[in-house]
């Protein structure tokens, strides 16, 4: 029985974990709204090590579309100029000498529709993630029956477990989608 219990919290924990990666790929959309998140994914040459940028700089939103990055040390403030342009952000930074500045332009009604586009589609990906864990530990369960490990009614009863849990973790990221597309489709 242990053996089952371990089943159902390690396929748990490979969904919750699956969702997270859903949360984090939303956060790094551009929505037109500033967001610090937008530069997690900014990596930056510093002095041949590559660092993020918010282990470099203060970020700052001192409006709703602009992003403020204030560099620890100043010398620091090219390579981070430089990482920001070649990032795939399309964003081109204004650099004062203390602060640089992002300013995010209005998204386009057609830009929106595309980046819902490509927030179902990530919550499809996520969906399809759980749904293979689910298949997963569907099989270690179906193997445990085959071995003798646990009876036919215990089994039936894992599995439906399984299958309320991947239910319950879809329904989250149907929820995720829904309020990313608002917040995308709202001007």
């Amino acid at each position: 029985m242990a053996t089952d219990i371990n089943i159902l919290s390690s396929v748990e924990e490979k969904m919750k974990k699956t969702i997270q990666s859903v949360q984090t790929e939303f956060v790094s959309l551009r929505t037109g709204r500033a967001n610090p998140a937008l530069l997690d994914r900014i990596i930056v040459d510093y002095w041949g090590t590559p660092t993020q940028l918010k282990q470099l700089a203060a970020i700052g939103v001192p409006d709703s579309r602009t992003l403020n990055i204030q560099p620890f040390d100043r010398t620091s403030m090219e390579a981070i100029e430089k990482a920001i342009l070649k990032s795939d952000l399309g964003l081109t930074p204004t650099n004062d000498g203390v602060i640089l500045r992002l300013h995010l332009p209005a998204l386009t009604e057609e830009r929106r529709k595309e980046l819902v586009k490509v927030v179902k589609k990530i919550g499809e990906e996520g969906k399809v993630g759980l749904r293979n864990e689910r298949r997963d530990g569907v099989d270690k369960i179906k193997k445990q029956e085959k071995d003798g490990a646990v009876s036919k009614d215990e089994s039936k009863k894992l599995q439906d477990q399984l299958q309320k849990m991947t239910d319950k973790y879809v329904v989250e990221i149907d929820k995720l989608i829904s309020a990313k597309e608002t917040e995308i489709m709202e001007r």
